[in-house]
């Protein structure tokens, strides 16, 4: 394979996989709606069509128009969408969607691709915006690979988990960086041993590559780090990064309510752990990047960034009054 069809491609994974394919020697064309800053406008292997993947004629215009071997399906989030395009570029010789570890039903440790039961999806949860049914759109969207496979497609999915790294514009991890940056005591919810496994986006990449081009079609991928860490350890990663030497203060649900707080209201905190095995995906070749260098890249970004995560994260007032509370007991 040498040439890929990406179906989104401007901001997050999807900017990761075309600079990792570029890196691979592809030829890349972009279709998407040309709404966000295109990175690669002038770069000479990338082509570009504008088109809304939501509308089949514009996804037949592009099966019919553009040279690709592979396609990258980054920015589907209704399942319909995704039983559209095993359709339309069914002639392709690899389709791979991404998928999330929300997709998953079953909170068991770990999660495996053909143990772990999906969610379900209901009709009116299929064609629903909302964040409470992204798991299920998903999963839907698994199924509606694992159909498309069944009738010939090569078909297949990538689930991450929580994916972190330069250019992520949900700025959970710009959160704790901005914490650990600006302040020399940290509020951690809880005991700071919660894991939510989480994935870094060039690794994100390199998995849907190797997927196109080693996976087997009808199945799907875990993609997460190979070195799990809980939140304490992920924000003492951050502290590294940062070049900063902070001290970390751990809050149970009582303590935090004295700033009108909640564990939950924090980034990349889960009170169940959210674990996936990448033994699957480790047997085609991947590896992950080494969590330190994973996070002095994501710092760098975050250093030349206006992002600081206040939108997805407590008010400093709020942690400064638990933190009084917590120093007066």
């Amino acid at each position: 394979m040498d040439a890929a069809l990406v179906v989104g491609g401007t901001r997050f994974v999807g900017r990761h996989l075309v600079e990792h394919l570029l890196d691979h020697d592809y030829h890349v064309t972009l279709f998407n709606r040309g709404t966000h800053e295109d990175p690669f406008a002038s770069h000479e292997r990338v082509d570009h069509v504008q088109g809304d993947r939501s509308v089949k004629t514009d996804l037949q215009a592009a099966a019919m128009t553009v040279d690709y071997d592979a396609v990258f399906d980054v920015v589907a989030y209704h399942p319909e969408e995704v039983a559209t395009a095993t359709d339309v570029f069914a002639d392709a010789e690899a389709y791979v969607y991404v998928s999330s570890g929300a997709a998953y039903g079953d909170e068991v440790v770990p999660k495996r691709e053909d143990e772990t039961g999906l969610e379900p999806c209901t009709p009116d949860q299929a064609t629903d915006d909302s964040a409470a049914t992204y798991g299920a759109r998903k999963a839907a969207g698994d199924r509606a690979v694992f159909e498309a496979a069944a009738q010939g497609v090569r078909a297949m999915s990538v689930r991450p988990c929580v994916v972190y790294g330069p250019h992520d514009y949900t700025e959970r991890t710009d959160y704790w960086l901005a914490r650990v940056r600006e302040h020399d005591r940290v509020l951690v919810p809880g005991d700071g041993t919660n894991v939510w496994h989480r994935v870094y986006a060039p690794d994100v990449a390199e998995a849907m590559r190797l997927v196109a081009e080693r996976g087997d079609a009808g199945e799907a991928y875990n993609v997460g780090d190979r070195r799990l860490t809980t939140l304490r350890e992920y924000v003492d990663l951050a502290a590294d990064a940062m070049g900063t030497d902070v001290e970390v203060v751990t809050a149970g649900e009582r303590e935090l309510a004295a700033g009108g707080l909640a564990p939950t209201g924090f980034p990349l905190y889960r009170s169940y752990p959210h674990v996936m095995s990448t033994a699957k995906l480790a047997r085609l070749g991947w590896e992950s990047t080494p969590l330190s260098s994973a996070m002095l890249a994501t710092a760098d970004d975050h250093r030349e960034s206006d992002r600081d995560g206040s939108e997805v994260g407590p008010d400093r007032s709020d942690e400064e009054r638990v933190l009084g509370v917590l120093d007066t007991l």
